[in-house]
């Protein structure tokens, strides 16, 4: 039998957080929370109770107040829709190109990466998402988390 290939795309997690599935906060159902770094909004909306916020990207982090570059969802503070809990940790992502990309490095048995920077997605996720013997239990919470 073939191994499963991972090619490494060098994706950093700000490849992914232009757009985060999130739990509403105003009536817990599937909404989504997107970001424009360029406009310097921030907008969450829910298609089931039709809650839609737009906020400005100026913040404060760690005492310093500036247009960041945070995770659309943590504008508002909405807790994440694609969450699931594993071992003494817990399994994310932040929509489902994040997922199924996770999905694909996790199921493979033969991981390829080329020209990393240090700064890579996969180079900062926790030690757990990387090792063979929690795949299986991975890719379970990746197979509900899509249901």
């Amino acid at each position: 039998m073939e191994p499963k290939r991972f090619q490494d795309e060098n994706k950093r997690i700000n490849d992914f957080q232009t757009q985060v599935l999130v739990r509403c906060i105003a009536c817990s159902k599937k909404a989504m929370a997107k970001v424009d770094y360029t406009l310097k909004k921030a907008r969450l909306f829910c298609p089931e109770c039709s809650y839609n916020k737009e906020v400005t990207t100026e913040t404060t982090v760690l005492g310093v107040k500036g247009y960041w570059q945070l995770a659309a969802h943590e504008y508002f503070g909405a807790e994440l829709w694609l969450q699931y809990p594993f071992k003494d940790d817990v399994f994310f992502a932040f929509n489902d190109d994040h997922l199924n990309y996770l999905e694909q490095y996790i199921e493979a048995t033969l991981r390829e990466h080329k020209d990393r920077t240090h700064f890579t997605l996969l180079e900062k996720l926790p030690k757990f998402y990387h090792e063979s013997k929690n795949r299986e239990g991975l890719l379970k919470i990746i197979k509900k988390l899509k249901k």
